[in-house]
């Protein structure tokens, strides 16, 4: 059970079996704790440092966005924290946090994926493809996930990055539904300038990003 404290989560919380997450430096970890609501469960997530300080992730955020447990992966220079989060059936998005000393606070005033989105649908590939910006569900199934290989920069897809500098999502959505289906997207990816703000479609995402795209 969680310890009854101001700078923790609270008794009425108990820890989830997951294992905590350790950042690369060693200096923080990521826990999640859990509590029933009706028929619901509601999940806060927190850092701790060797001094068992304690930081919250996700305050004011409410069950719709906290109710299932998340993903973590650090940068491999412990700057920076992303949040994996499933939000409902189909539905999949990411928070990003950037530390302080040793708290992490959020770095985006919206979800990154919902600024990965809004990006994907100024790019001329989302032309014939429709969405309401005011309405996550708008999109049959969004998801936005942090491709694997955070860890090493990408060198894995052939990449040449400076450390801990690009986060790269991977967007897919579906028309299961629609009477006049238009065209989908399954894995279409981006790059995250974690020093600027700002996405692009690095050129070697340029094959892949064309069979990403499925018309009906």
């Amino acid at each position: 059970v969680a310890p009854a404290s101001a700078d923790g989560p609270g008794s009425r919380f108990k820890r989830t079996a997951d294992a905590p997450l350790n950042s690369p430096d060693g200096q923080l970890r990521v826990e999640q704790f859990s509590k029933p609501a009706g028929d619901d469960v509601i999940y806060q997530f927190w850092t701790f440092d060797r001094k068992q300080r304690a930081s919250r992730l996700n305050p004011g955020e409410g069950a719709d966005l906290a109710g299932y447990a998340a993903g973590f992966r650090f940068s491999p220079d412990s700057q920076w924290l992303v949040r994996m989060q499933k939000l409902g059936a189909g539905y999949h998005t990411l928070f990003l946090y950037r530390r302080h000393g040793h708290r992490f606070s959020a770095a985006t005033t919206r979800p990154l994926g919902d600024l990965a989105w809004d990006y994907f649908f100024a790019q001329p590939v989302s032309r014939d493809m429709k969405r309401d910006p005011g309405d996550r569900t708008s999109l049959h199934h969004a998801q936005a996930h942090l491709l694997a290989g955070l860890g090493d920069n990408y060198a894995g897809i052939g990449q040449k990055w400076p450390d801990s500098r690009f986060l790269v999502i991977s967007l897919s959505f579906d028309v299961q539904g629609q009477e006049t289906p238009s065209a989908w997207v399954e894995g279409w990816r981006c790059a995250y300038d974690l020093k600027t703000g700002k996405f692009s479609v690095p050129p070697d995402f340029a094959g892949h990003n064309a069979a990403a795209v499925k018309l009906p």
